[in-house]
């Protein structure tokens, strides 16, 4: 692992991690976008071809109700018991954020209010390199539909072969998602916000993906509603003295697992970082004077996964202002949020955490004002809006008003 000293140039290059893609990721995502945005699908079929090595054409985009059934074959049933069982964990905890219309009632007539809606569309990305993310099937789909989004639009990239996964398949099928396309990459995310004449267009992408896919979202949005920028993966690790070092270097590998994958661990203990520096390879470890510090710099690297090692973990968390999901205590790995525990591993990437949360149902509802006033109610702020329209000098806002009276 390296070594970084608080204040270098290194520091300030992980706590600004996200930028490091920047140029030459945003011009090559600029070019597939407007080719799809322009050419639909003859730009997605031919991304595929040139980045998936897969030859299709536009009617081979979506997956078929034979593809879907044809899934179950291929794999063993126990797993459709196991990932039921897991989905039910899920299920529990976004029931929990549900939101209600709610509105009150003053003396004099006015009512307020919020009235909650479900979004009509919502494109889910799935990513499948060398592997298939299933659990980011039920992690993205589940929310949403838990929310009562009506229409739900998978992609996820086409295999050597021109399929999806079967396990894939599956999930989405036993989520009752009808609507999959064998898409990935820029172009996916292109095609589910410009719309194509095989791709209906949705009003929002959710899901997580690697650094095009992050970019491409980034660019869309405006054309349609995204979640946060989702990839690549990443953690840090909060560790003193009390830790485990043999559990702090099978969490820091298991992130370097993912491709890209960021792995950072900060510590006040030189036992630690000698122990966990000679053993790995990849990532980073931060030095700190104590574990406020520790909290410090944990804050400003607003990393997707925290994990939280420490003799009193309860005094750490309440210090924590930034982070995706923050997981607690030795018996806490970061795979537990990722296959089971409920909450999404939809997460925050790149120091965003520091304003964006982690995929839930609110990103999957939206919410329009109610207002409703009585003429006595309007009369008795009449004098004041007259003062502020005048302010702002717009008058025929203020014959609005005074033409209820007339």
């Amino acid at each position: 692992m390296k070594l970084v000293k608080i204040g270098s140039k290194n520091f300030k290059k992980l706590i600004d991690r996200n930028s490091h893609f920047k140029k030459r990721v945003t011009e090559s995502v600029k070019k597939i976008l407007d080719n799809v945005r322009l050419n639909g699908d003859e730009a997605v079929v031919k991304y595929t071809r040139k980045f998936d090595k897969v030859k299709m054409k536009p009617k081979d985009l979506r997956v078929t109700e034979c593809e879907t059934s044809a899934a179950y074959q291929n794999i063993e049933p126990e797993i459709v018991t196991t990932i039921k069982s897991v989905m039910e964990n899920i299920d529990k905890f976004y029931r929990k954020q549900m939101k209600k219309s709610w509105k009150t009632k003053a003396r004099d007539g006015v009512v307020l209010g919020e009235k909650i809606t479900p979004l009509d569309s919502v494109g889910v990305y799935v990513p499948s390199g060398t592997v298939p993310l299933v659990s980011s099937v039920y992690m993205s789909v589940l929310p949403a539909v838990i929310a009562g989004v009506k229409r739900i639009a998978l992609a996820s990239p086409p295999n050597k072969y021109g399929t999806i996964s079967p396990y894939i398949l599956v999930v989405a099928n036993l989520l009752k998602v009808d609507e999959i396309y064998k898409m990935g990459g820029a172009q996916a995310i292109g095609a589910l916000a410009f719309g194509t004449k095989t791709i209906p267009k949705v009003d929002k992408i959710v899901g997580p993906g690697n650094m095009y896919v992050t970019e491409a979202k980034r660019q869309v949005f405006g054309y349609c509603d995204i979640d946060m920028l989702a990839g690549p993966s990443e953690i840090a690790i909060i560790a003193n003295k009390y830790a485990d070092t043999q559990c702090i270097k099978a969490d820091l590998l298991a992130q370097a697992e993912h491709a890209r994958g960021v792995s950072i661990l900060v510590t006040p203990s030189k036992r630690i970082v000698k122990a966990v520096k000679r053993e790995i390879d990849k990532g980073y470890v931060i030095l700190t004077k104590n574990m406020d510090e520790a909290v410090e710099v944990t804050n400003l690297l607003a990393p997707e996964h925290l994990q939280v090692m420490v003799k009193n973990p309860r005094n750490v968390l309440r210090k924590i202002r930034n982070a995706g999901a923050i997981f607690i205590g030795p018996y806490t790995p970061v795979a537990v949020g990722d296959y089971i525990a409920g909450p999404s591993h939809v997460l925050p990437t790149g120091g965003t955490a520091r304003f964006f949360s982690g995929l839930g149902i609110d990103d999957f509802m939206k919410s329009s004002h109610i207002i409703s006033y009585t003429k006595k109610a309007l009369e008795e702020v009449r004098d004041s809006i007259g003062k502020l329209t005048e302010i702002e000098g717009l008058p025929k806002h203020m014959d609005s008003v005074n033409a209820r009276f007339k």
